[in-house]
């Protein structure tokens, strides 16, 4: 049995998914991305499918933990960090647990004269 420690994280960008895996030196032992759509329903407005996100992060997860199969990663996670776009906004039913609508990318303009 290997006592190998490792901590992850998820980097999920404005465009892409990425899931990395570090040793306890911080020296990346692999990773995996993903990118994934970008929608533009009208001129200024950028939106992303939560359940296209979501699944690029299992995605993500799965195929960098099978590249890095011969370092016990499986056994030897301790954490996994996230680091996303914060202004970017999607709201999920209470009841169903889906997203009632696709996420707000920051770069969205549709409230600029709200904010104004």
């Amino acid at each position: 049995m290997s006592n190998e420690t490792f901590i992850a994280s998820i980097d999920q960008g404005t465009t892409s998914t990425r899931f990395l895996i570090y040793d306890k030196s911080a020296r990346v032992i692999d990773s995996h991305q993903i990118e994934f759509t970008q929608f533009y329903p009208e001129a200024g407005w950028v939106e992303h499918d939560p359940m296209e996100i979501l699944e690029s992060v299992k995605s993500c997860m799965k195929k960098a933990l099978d590249k890095a199969n011969g370092h016990n990663v499986d056994s030897g996670l301790k954490a996994i960090g996230l680091t996303n776009p914060r202004e970017t906004t999607v709201v999920w039913s209470k009841s169903t647990g889906c997203p009632l609508y696709n996420a707000i990318v920051w770069m969205d303009i549709r409230t600029s004269s709200i904010c104004r």
